[in-house]
């Protein structure tokens, strides 16, 4: 490939010595016409915009340095001319300083360079028959109007072959190379014309030229306004109608107009929408079951016997609970945790159970459907052999290409960046590098986790408990929550910080590895962040769900962390709310952050810079002019909206059995999220470059990882963070005889018998409480989940049978759940076909007529002329050995 490009593409590698012989651009003056997408002559079409500030009008750099930088310009633009580019330079309108070059790319240039970049164009129209859906009426009304965007028409498309010319459908040479083609072309060329040379090594790409600051922007252009159509009545004000159908607010509930955004903004964003679009739509019903079971959850509550025996005065009013701290907590009643026991039945229900293992089965339709979807838009937008035939090799990878070795497939020589031993070097310090700062991440977790065990005692010392009181507050702001709200709100500044720090090296360090194309330099970097997003975001949960309050001992025995601070135990209303709490802030935090940092810092840059323009000037401003005061769409381009939406899935799958209306928060989000997007890319940011994509990429594999992760963190909260399991083997097992004195099952007695006895004269010196025993009772009760022989037993205070029978059956409950849900998710995805019968028919009809009319035409012709010459040959021979008396 790399040859192809140094003897096909530029011809004409090398700086030009001669500063006479530098081909430059026209000059002109702009005419006054802001809508115009043309050059001065009204015929050439602009397929690019470079900006630059005039050297002579800097003051900020040496005299030296300007013109060398002047000079390396310069010999660009001349490589660009020498490489078929057309290009006309336009002083600024609004500010002097700024010049404007105008890239316009003739036929042959882009029909050259469609063939080297086996760019897909249309053959044929599509004459296969399509049969409606039943639901096509349905889906009609969420649609678009046809009348305002009318629908693509479906083409069948090969790799354009220049001398096949006449094969492909071409009504009109303006029209057979859309916008989006026109400027992926010419960005391509851009990427890969020479500006320098410095030690025999090249030098080349806008990508360096912009980062040295020679030009400051490189885009191609908006075709209007998305306030009001264009005046001039060839230009198509795609931009317009995107904003008025797609993006407004009041399209909240429509269907997404996904090939005209595919047009406009080439396939990588439209896989983005469809994505985004369709995991959205399956969110639906998701959060209508999570509705449902959050519902049930609330009717049921009255009906929840143990959490009346926790609120009635005769019962939880006199369990008098042990103190949660050493010293300086004090004795409390069981009474006060009435509020939370009655929020905990709304989600600790059997509706959850039901919830949980619908999610896992959900996530497994979801990413099959999505499959057969990706399929289909793989299909339709000619991105099924993409990766084998169009991507072509980063310039920071061709420009390292010293190396030689031995292709095993070809057999031949080629260049490569490093050799095998400099390769497995960078591996192993990028390997090396990422698991530090994952260590880091788990480090800044410890370091929470301290805070919430020292600050404990000072809240517990300045919230004083005390028995007898009956403050409303107390309810609420108890030391545990109070412990649980600071350290969650510390622990999200922490995690934006570390995002913000480690976005930077995690491009360091893939910048660092090389990669050989795009995709796989936006695989690498998504594996990089997502494993560090991962740890950030999730660690804390983990430990809230699975951690906390789990090995605290007894009283008499506490465990201690460090040697030095008693672990800490859950919130009374327990860890089930606590984790929905840690939940609700980090979700709620980032969805605001995100939204601060995506939408409104765009829109007030802009706003600035419209204000400060007015205030310059109230000339015409050209269309170019206007899109350069616009944001740039940044190097990453969607790979922070993916990274948002991949967390928030590990959100709604992961925890979602702590928290059944999580499906529902996220629809609202990612329905806002959609048209916020949408609003952002056409009013805020100037056209992103157009770009190829087969799927989306990396985010399939993590998506799946965390659908199989999810069944077991699920399976895991409702065994050992909820009390479901506990109460389920006191109403199978404890409540009747031989363990229990009710004659029937029940759930009455369910608290006077999960909470264990301790004697208060069994307290260590290090952690018996300062507070006095108030009344003539010797004993207090343990925390939940804490199942052990009262004071006085053979074995007193260690765990008792009832203990044992809670664990074997939260394992039985983890394994069978498991094991049902993965054995439901393989027959989904063994029966669901990735590919649906109907592309399948699509591929092969494409594939039949692309060897009909490009291969079986040349074999006509090469027939043709072959047995012209046979018969030539047979003829000759006849009259060789024809007889003499003939």
């Amino acid at each position: 490939l790399v040859l192809e490009l140094n003897q096909v593409i530029i011809p004409t590698y090398g700086t030009v010595p001669d500063q006479q012989n530098l081909h430059t651009p026209e000059w002109v003056d702009f005419d006054d016409k802001p809508d115009s997408l043309f050059f001065s002559d009204g015929q050439r079409r602009i397929d690019f915009i470079l900006v630059y500030e005039d050297e002579s009008k800097k003051m900020t750099h040496k005299r030296s340095d300007r013109k060398k930088q002047k000079r390396k310009r310069q010999v660009y633009e001349s490589n660009l001319i020498n490489n078929g580019l057309q290009l006309e330079a336009t002083r600024s309108v609004l500010d002097e300083k700024l010049i404007f070059v105008k890239v316009h790319a003739p036929w042959e240039v882009l029909c050259t360079y469609a063939e080297v970049m086996h760019i897909k164009l249309p053959l044929q129209p599509n004459d296969l028959k399509t049969r409606d859906s039943a639901f096509n009426w349905f889906s009609r009304l969420f649609r678009v109007d046809e009348n305002i965007i009318k629908p693509e028409q479906e083409f069948f498309t090969a790799p354009f072959q220049k001398e096949h010319l006449s094969n492909f459908y071409i009504q009109d040479k303006d029209t057979f190379f859309n916008p989006a083609t026109r400027s992926r072309i010419v960005h391509f060329i851009l990427s890969r014309v020479e500006y320098a040379t410095k030690n025999n090594v090249k030098k080349f790409g806008i990508n360096k030229l912009l980062d040295t600051g020679i030009y400051k922007a490189a885009f191609p252009l908006h075709d209007s306004s998305f306030r009001h159509l264009s005046n001039d009545p060839d230009c198509p004000n795609e931009r317009y109608l995107l904003y008025r159908e797609w993006a407004h607010p009041k399209n909240i509930f429509k269907l997404q107009p996904l090939d005209f955004i595919r047009k406009y903004y080439g396939e990588k964003i439209g896989i983005y929408f469809a994505w985004l679009g369709f995991y959205t739509n399956m969110l639906i019903v998701a959060a209508v079951v999570g509705v449902g079971c959050f519902l049930y959850g609330c009717l049921t509550k009255d009906y929840c016997t143990w959490s009346q025996e926790v609120c009635d005065p005769s019962i939880g009013g006199k369990i008098i609970m042990c103190p949660q701290c050493d010293k300086v907590c004090t004795y409390w009643n069981l009474s006060i945790t009435c509020e939370s026991s009655k929020k905990l039945c709304i989600f600790d229900s059997f509706g959850t159970l039901v919830f949980a293992a619908f999610m896992g089965i959900w996530v497994t339709l979801f990413l099959e459907f999505w499959k057969r979807r990706q399929a289909e838009l793989e299909y339709e937008w000619d991105t099924v052999e993409y990766l084998e035939q169009e991507e072509q090799v980063r310039p920071e990878y061709e420009a390292r290409c010293t190396h030689v070795v031995m292709n095993e497939i070809t057999q031949q020589e080629e260049h490569v960046p490093y050799t095998a031993c400099g390769k497995c070097v960078r591996m192993t310090f990028c390997t090396s590098a990422v698991f530090f700062w994952i260590l880091l991440i788990i480090a800044s977790v410890i370091g929470i986790i301290v805070y919430r065990l020292s600050v404990f005692l000072a809240f517990s010392a300045t919230l004083s408990q005390h028995i007898s009181g009956t403050e409303t507050i107390r309810k609420y702001l108890t030391p545990q929550t109070a412990t649980s709200v600071t350290a969650s709100l510390i622990s999200f500044i922490v995690i934006m910080v570390l995002n913000i720090i480690y976005e930077k090296v995690a491009i360091l360090i893939t910048d660092f590895e090389l990669p050989r194309t795009q995709t796989d330099y936006e695989n690498s970097l998504t594996t990089k962040m997502f494993l560090f997003q991962f740890v950030n975001y999730y660690s804390s949960c983990f430990y809230i769900a699975f951690f906390k309050g789990k090995f605290v001992g007894h009283p008499g025995n506490p465990v201690y962390w460090l040697g030095k601070y008693r672990n800490e135990e859950c919130d009374p209303g327990g860890c089930l709310l606590e984790l929905t709490t840690q939940l609700a802030i980090i979700v709620g935090g980032k969805a605001i952050w995100n939204n601060i940092q995506e939408v409104f810092l765009p829109w007030v840059k802009n706003l600035i810079g419209r204000y400060s323009a007015a205030a310059r000037s109230e000339k015409v401003v050209p269309r170019w002019e206007q899109d350069y005061h616009l944001q740039p769409i940044g190097k990453l381009g969607l790979f922070y909206e993916y990274l948002e939406m991949v967390i928030q899935f590990g959100f709604v799958t992961l925890f979602v059995a702590s928290f059944p209306l999580a499906p529902l928060l996220a629809l609202i989000n990612n329905m806002l999220e959609i048209r916020l997007d949408a609003w952002k890319l056409t009013t805020q940011f100037r056209r992103m470059v157009p770009q190829k994509a087969q799927d989306i990429g990396a985010w399939q594999p993590i998506m799946q990882g965390i659908a199989i992760l999810a069944v077991v963190t699920n399976a895991m909260i409702i065994a050992f963070t909820s009390d479901m399991i506990p109460r389920l083997v006191y109403y199978w097992s404890f409540s009747v005889p031989p363990y229990g004195s009710h004659n029937s099952h029940t759930m009455k007695g369910y608290i006077n018998s999960t909470l264990s006895v301790f004697n208060i004269s069994d307290f260590k010196n290090a952690s018996k409480p300062f507070s006095p025993w108030f009344g003539n009772q010797t004993t207090c009760r343990q925390v939940y989940r804490d199942l052990r022989y009262p004071p006085g037993h053979p074995h007193q205070y260690e765990h008792n049978i009832y203990y044992w029978h809670v664990i074997a059956a939260k394992l039985a409950f983890i394994i069978v759940m498991e094991h049902v849900i993965y054995f439901v998710k393989f027959i989904i995805s063994y029966v669901i076909p990735d590919v649906s019968q109907k592309t399948k028919s699509k591929v092969k009809r494409e594939k039949y007529l692309t060897q009909k009319l490009l291969h079986e035409n040349d074999l006509k012709v090469v027939k043709k002329t072959m047995g012209k010459i046979a018969d030539k040959i047979i003829k000759g021979v006849d009259s060789t050995f024809r007889p003499k008396a003939e």
